[in-house]
């Protein structure tokens, strides 16, 4: 799982986006799960070992390496107290919705720059859909007791988000197929609209699931 370097905002910025169920994943932290750490460290050694190589200069300074931060997330703690070790809970947390979730496509948000999940959410309101946020991918909702990080930022579509959303964009549907009149957006943000209409429906077909992103 390659990571950027949680000093500093590259130029581009990537969306990763996994459909899963909202409640059981927040759940896994503080579980307490060994089963789950076993399996994670038995098959999955080799992307912790990576993750480790590119954060070793900070885990030289003190950060907990890959796995140890797995472990903290798991067991609800301890953490470090340094804020700037703050970042390695963040991308522990991205895994476990990695490991139990669906990768959603992501193509239109990857890489991405400057304010265009923004751009998107404007293009997702001018169809009426106010009830989930692409820019809240970008947001610090980590689970409690996690310790606060802006790296990766992170977000969630609950169900009852999620299902407000198709609603809204079905109602705006019938207006704009009664009146004949569709509101003006640019080609790729209707494309990227269109992905995260795709991530919904998805969601939508399965209770309880909603998606979780994270901004990196």
């Amino acid at each position: 799982m390659s990571v950027p370097t949680p000093t500093v905002w590259r130029m581009s910025s990537s969306l990763s986006v996994y459909l899963l169920d909202v409640a059981a994943t927040r759940a896994l932290v503080g579980s307490r799960d060994e089963q789950l750490l076993e399996v994670i460290r038995s098959n999955f050694g080799d992307d912790l070992e990576r993750d480790d190589d590119y954060f070793k200069h900070l885990i030289a300074e003190g950060a907990p390496t890959a796995y140890e931060a797995l472990c903290a997330v798991v067991h609800g703690g301890p953490f470090s107290e340094k804020r700037e070790h703050a970042f390695q809970y963040g991308y522990a947390y991205r895994r476990l919705c990695s490991l139990t979730g669906s990768f959603l496509d992501n193509s239109c948000f990857t890489p991405h720059r400057g304010s265009w999940l923004s751009v998107v959410d404007d293009g997702l309101a001018a169809l009426g859909v106010t009830a989930v946020s692409v820019e809240k991918f970008s947001d610090a909702d980590l689970p409690a007791p996690l310790p606060y990080t802006d790296m990766p930022g992170c977000g969630e579509w609950t169900p009852q988000a999620v299902a407000r959303a198709l609603e809204q964009f079905e109602e705006t549907k019938r207006a704009v197929d009664a009146s004949g009149e569709a509101p003006p957006l640019e080609p790729e943000v209707v494309e990227a609209v269109m992905q995260c209409l795709g991530w919904m429906r998805l969601a939508a077909a399965r209770p309880g699931f909603g998606v979780i992103g994270f901004r990196s």
